[in-house]
């Protein structure tokens, strides 16, 4: 796993795309302070800038230096959730701006995945999270459903857990500053 992490750091490093397992579906990631990197991830996906990326974190304290005020609630939802789960944030700070949705929110999950984990400590920065798929078409549930291009356009896929059936894609719930709480995807 050692060398896998390796491999991911020095593409991200330089602004490239990689496709790696997470505790979802296999994901597309990058820098999320990268705006070029970012621009690369809707390129590929075709996906329109105004419909926003996943960003993950390896713990509470990276979670709280990317978001400039974390609702208390967050901590329960988190701690308590059966499934993974993104949560929405208002006022995300330190990212690319690319990332940053038209009112202000980003979604972020921390990751329990310990890949993802390691990955994302030794980085010291969020990776960018979102299913490895065109947009508008299925999410793949294994690494052999993913397609052509998307094996293609990527600068490295990681060498872990090709043959293991993915997980469903995250809860996702918008927690406003205000307390308010909006369930998106169960």
């Amino acid at each position: 796993m050692q060398e896998e992490i390796n491999n991911c750091l020095a593409v991200l490093k330089r602004g490239g795309l990689i496709l790696y397992p997470t505790d979802t579906v296999w994901g597309i990631g990058c820098d999320a302070t990268h705006p070029v990197a970012i621009d690369k991830v809707y390129a590929l996906k075709h996906r329109v800038e105004s419909k926003s990326l996943i960003c993950l974190v390896n713990d509470f304290k990276m979670l709280n230096q990317f978001v400039e005020e974390v609702p208390e609630v967050a901590y329960d939802i988190l701690k308590y959730a059966a499934k993974p789960t993104t949560i929405i944030y208002d006022d995300p700070i330190r990212v690319a701006e690319n990332l940053i949705a038209q009112d202000n929110s980003l979604a972020i999950r921390v990751t329990k995945d310990d890949f993802c984990k390691q990955l994302i400590r030794k980085f010291r920065r969020p990776i960018v999270s979102t299913s490895a798929n065109i947009s508008g078409t299925k999410t793949p549930t294994s690494f052999k459903e993913i397609a052509p291009e998307i094996l293609e356009g990527v600068d490295y896929v990681v060498n872990l857990h090709r043959t293991k059936k993915s997980g469903k894609p995250s809860a996702i719930i918008k927690l406003k500053n205000d307390g308010s709480v909006r369930v998106i995807r169960e």
